[in-house]
């Protein structure tokens, strides 16, 4: 595709933007506010040079936390600036950092909006998480000589055909880059073979991450209200259609199920398949002191608890991975030390999927059949629950270092 194409199209979709904002709006309001930034409008000028580091949604800005904090304490002399594209993402940024970063929406991929973001903020450096590729971006940067980075890339052979198929303009673009730092030697070959001149395998940052210091204490207090005569599964990160799935396979489980839909959108949603169920249940936001002892399914309408929700549970399934969708972060799992269940459609998360199961922390379910039989035998054996968590635990420990390697070479754009 040649780049006049690519931005006539982009062009041509613009004028529907709006309609798109507002059908989002629809359920998710956050999505009607801060539209002028979507199209290269900013207010304040920032007052010292700018880090600018990009992270589309939530996990991406929980990947790069450990990033941001220190880039804040070496290097107090800038201004580090977040751009997101959800208001999820944008929402997580003001839990985590607060004031002490700048954030905005990165605009849509039109030469007129990114050419303003660019001289706006006039970046010392582009940290760019996992696979965001958007060329009008890519090319504004390299024109003003800012080093553009692509930090915990990642590249599944599904996206590497679609990216091929762009041919010149995906060759192009990932040329300019400075550097593409893979979390694995899968993703970094897939890289070059799309044309990438300069790439390095540096890990997941996501195993960086660490949870909230008051993630044990929220979690046991979490467990409390729930209750210690049954145990507790943890469905985290679920996915348009896995719900039903999971139902399926508790069905007729003496354990209770706390069920965390990936998208705040879809919290009522799920609420609604549990009536239609007629499933007894209760929303997180509802619980004050205890459950009833007839309810089945919690359904956790909050953002930012995850790590205390799997604080709370025996057992956790991470989703995304039932259904075609790649699967979802098992890192956090991990890292709570929590025995892990996941599905089969994991190339989101290939390696880091690869790893825990070699590991002995994570087993991979092929169907609804499957992901009982699992459940049902992790629930029925504490000494397998306790051995699965401690690889957990290993496998998450000793897959950390990747925030020192990544500091390293950002250093040199910063000296």
């Amino acid at each position: 595709m040649p780049h006049f194409l690519y931005s006539l199209l982009l062009y041509v979709a613009l004028p529907f933007v709006p309609l798109k904002l507002l059908w989002r709006g629809i359920k998710q309001p956050e999505y009607l506010q801060h539209w002028g930034e979507r199209f290269g409008m900013y207010t304040s000028k920032p007052l010292k040079p700018v880090i600018w580091i990009h992270c589309v949604s939530v996990g991406e800005t929980r990947a790069a936390a450990p990033l941001v904090k220190i880039l804040l304490s070496q290097y107090p002399q800038y201004q580090v600036l977040l751009s997101h594209t959800t208001p999820t993402g944008r929402a997580t940024s003001e839990q985590l950092f607060a004031d002490e970063v700048s954030r905005v929406y990165l605009p849509y991929d039109v030469p007129f909006a990114v050419n303003s973001f660019v001289k706006h903020f006039a970046p010392k450096v582009a940290l760019i998480m996992e696979t965001e590729l958007w060329f009008n971006l890519i090319d504004a940067c390299h024109r003003q000589q800012i080093p553009q980075l692509l930090l915990n890339a990642r590249l599944s052979a599904k996206s590497a055909a679609g990216y091929a198929k762009l041919g010149r303009l995906a060759q192009d673009g990932l040329s300019k880059l400075t550097l593409i730092a893979a979390q694995s030697n899968e993703d970094e070959t897939r890289f070059k073979l799309l044309g990438a001149a300069h790439t390095m395998v540096a890990g997941n940052l996501k195993f960086d991450a660490t949870a909230p210091a008051e993630s044990e204490a929220l979690g046991l207090q979490l467990r409390a209200m729930l209750g210690t005569s049954r145990k507790v599964l943890i469905a985290a990160s679920t996915r348009e259609g896995e719900e039903p799935m999971i139902l399926d396979a508790v069905q007729g489980l003496d354990i209770l199920t706390v069920m965390v839909p990936r998208h705040p959108q879809r919290f009522d949603e799920v609420e609604a398949l549990l009536i239609e169920r007629n499933i007894p249940y209760v929303r997180r936001t509802h619980i004050n002191t205890h459950i009833p002892a007839n309810t089945q399914v919690v359904l956790g309408d909050t953002m930012g608890e995850l790590y205390t929700y799997y604080a709370a549970g025996d057992v956790a399934f991470v989703g995304g991975s039932l259904l075609k969708f790649g699967g979802q972060n098992l890192i956090e799992a991990a890292s709570m030390g929590k025995p892990i269940l996941i599905g089969k459609y994991t190339y989101n998360f290939a390696e880091a999927t690869k790893g825990a199961v070699q590991s002995g922390a994570a087993s991979q379910v092929r169907d609804v059949e499957n992901l009982r039989e699992k459940i049902q035998s992790l629930m029925d054996n504490p000494s397998k629950r306790e051995k699965m968590g401690q690889a957990a635990l290993n496998f998450s420990k000793a897959s950390t270092g990747t925030t020192v390697r990544m500091m390293q070479t950002i250093g040199q754009y910063l000296a």
